[in-house]
């Protein structure tokens, strides 16, 4: 039996990485204000990587945008694959071409795109979708806070999230 109604318990959940972090960060400025030497220093250091894991999980939580939709996301040795209940497919990650987001369709899609390839439409919503988060943040050269800025905004038009850079032999 729980003492937590489930939607107090689905909002901690979401924000599990930047609680996380208040915990580790307010450990360590405990540490950091009563100790001394060795210990105060140790204190100093999880304060400040408490503070970055709070930066990361408001981004992670950012990113999710809920749980439930249609078919369910796996990432697994640098590719992406979708099960959909009426279609599915998979992109490697070192082969995109672009990451776009669809706002029009109900829910939301992500498009990922391998050069020379098909579409592979996977649903902000889809189950596991948050492990995109990681798949996009090691993308050369993409903004995430534009990524986040627009998943939020909910544009009228199909968004460019991230092209690849044209590679060249020579």
């Amino acid at each position: 039996m729980s003492f937590v109604r489930p939607e107090v318990k689905q909002k901690i959940w979401r924000w599990r990485e930047a609680l996380f972090g208040v915990f580790m960060a307010g450990c360590g400025m405990i540490w950091a204000v009563t100790q001394q030497g060795v210990l105060a220093a140790v204190g100093t250091s999880l304060a400040i990587v408490g503070a970055l894991i709070i930066f990361a999980g408001i981004q992670r939580t950012r990113f999710r945008v809920g749980a439930g939709g249609p078919g369910v996301v796996h990432v697994d040795e640098r590719m992406v694959t979708y099960y959909g209940p009426l279609d599915g497919g998979s992109v490697s990650i070192d082969a995109l071409a672009s990451v776009e987001l669809e706002p029009r369709s109900k829910p939301a899609e992500w498009i990922l795109t391998e050069a020379g390839g098909q579409p592979l439409h996977i649903p902000t919503n889809a189950e596991n979708a948050e492990q995109l988060f990681d798949v996009f943040a090691a993308l050369q050269g993409i903004k995430t806070e534009n990524m986040l800025t627009q998943l939020r905004s909910n544009p009228a038009e199909r968004v460019s999230i991230w092209h690849s850079s044209q590679r060249q032999l020579h």
